[in-house]
């Protein structure tokens, strides 16, 4: 019996340590500052992906840490964590197969069917679907070019206007300004769907869409999301061009004026969180500021959507100060959670950006925060860490449905603190 207990304790002690040559996604724990160390310089040294955090900076003692590991460096790397006594777990054991899954373009599903939005479609494919929603609603939709990339490619925004009430106000949803994060993209089409689908039908959605008109924007950043669909999955910033560096692109939530590169971000092209030459030095950041920037009057609310890790933050990121209505934006963020844990059982922590995870200065909501739209805030969607960037389509949909219960919350609170809704007439 003691000879079994032996072989069972270290067959599952084993399990951390497979020679698998697969390419991975470890999750590292480090105990002390020395295998921190080590930990950063694995992470900066080896051809390794951070998946968090989003930079070697935030690495601390007892934070998690989940790195993707190709295969032609995972004898290595797992060397270097075993001399040094550092435990891992593999998250995941053969991402090949999960991206490829993702990529596989076999649906023939219409885009009007519910199980369109529950697979990840290519930016031609969102494009597409872009023209062809607002041709199949032509008095609700609108199509609004408000820029292009640094690749010359457009940047479509949806305005959703489902009445013609005066002086309405807006909200505005902007989708994959990280290329990785698929489900952000997959989210605002979910969206403008659902909410298309449910005005007249549901009495929360209808309230919204009667007393704001809605801004989508559905990929923020094209070149990157392209990119990540025909040469890298773990691709996460633009594809511009650093004077005097080969490496390649700037992480656009580290673009905008808020405190713009400060403790949080970095003047390394190389660094996954490159803040640009200048604020708003990119195209794709540029032109979200502008247009914001030209209807920040009518725009009382923000939203831009993330993955991974389930939270609903708000400003700021870019410093540990408190904004002025900090209390409104708690309040909202924790209902909004409330109901997420009450209708899905998922746990979202909330909180001002920086206090909640780390500095991050550059950031859109903080930006948006300054520029007077007092209501901004930031949702990473699922997951937290089981598939990461991966998030399988089967999960589409409930991270979805958990991010629209999230906006309803938050937009009917917005309504409520800044006008007097009209009466709606829906059915349920």
């Amino acid at each position: 019996m003691k000879t079994l207990l032996i072989w069972f304790v270290l067959m599952n002690l084993d399990t951390g340590h497979s020679t698998e040559t697969h390419d991975q996604v470890l999750s590292i724990t480090s105990k002390t500052q020395e295998q921190v160390d080590v930990l950063k310089n694995i992470s900066t040294q080896h051809e390794t992906v951070l998946w968090q955090p989003d930079s070697p900076q935030y690495i601390r003692e007892e934070s998690h840490v989940h790195l993707f590991v190709p295969a032609n460096s995972s004898k290595t790397v797992k060397d270097l964590l075993q001399k040094h006594s550092i435990a891992y777990v593999i998250l995941l054991d053969n991402t090949k197969e999960l991206i490829e899954m993702q990529t596989r373009n076999v649906s023939t599903d219409p885009r009007s069917s519910s199980s369109y939005y529950q697979r990840y479609h290519s930016l031609e494919e969102i494009y597409y679907w872009i023209n062809w929603t607002a041709q199949n609603n032509p008095s609700t939709v609108k199509v609004i070019l408000i820029g292009s990339s640094y690749e010359k490619r457009p940047l479509y925004a949806l305005k959703l206007t489902l009445n013609n009430r005066p002086n309405k106000t807006a909200l505005w949803i902007d989708c994959g300004i990280h290329a990785r994060e698929w489900i952000a993209p997959a989210f605002c089409l979910w969206f403008v769907q659902h909410s298309l689908s449910f005005y007249g039908r549901n009495k929360d959605i209808t309230n919204i869409l009667d007393n704001m008109d809605v801004y989508v924007l559905p990929v923020m950043n094209p070149d990157g999301y392209k990119y990540t669909w025909t040469t890298d999955r773990m691709w996460r910033k633009n594809r511009s061009i650093s004077k005097g560096s080969s490496c390649i692109g700037v992480d656009l939530n580290r673009n905008f004026d808020a405190n713009w590169c400060t403790m949080g971000a970095s003047h390394e092209p190389c660094s996954q969180i490159y803040c640009g030459a200048f604020p708003e030095s990119e195209p794709e950041s540029q032109a979200v500021a502008d247009f914001l920037r030209s209807h920040k009057d009518s725009v009382q609310l923000y939203l831009t959507i993330h993955s991974y890790s389930q939270m609903l933050l708000f400003p700021y990121s870019c410093t540990l100060d408190e904004v002025e209505n900090h209390q409104d934006l708690l309040e909202m963020a924790q209902e909004a959670a409330q109901n997420i844990k009450r209708h899905y059982g998922n746990n979202y922590k909330y909180g001002a950006g920086a206090k909640t995870i780390y500095l991050a200065p550059g950031g859109s909501d903080d930006w948006v925060y300054n520029l007077g739209i007092k209501y901004s805030f930031t949702f990473e969607l699922q997951d937290r860490g089981e598939y990461g960037f991966l998030l399988p389509p089967s999960h589409i949909s409930k991270a979805c449905k958990e991010a629209v219960t999230a906006v309803k919350a938050i937009a009917l609170k917005v309504i409520e603190k800044t006008q007097v809704p009209t009466r709606s007439l829906y059915t349920v």
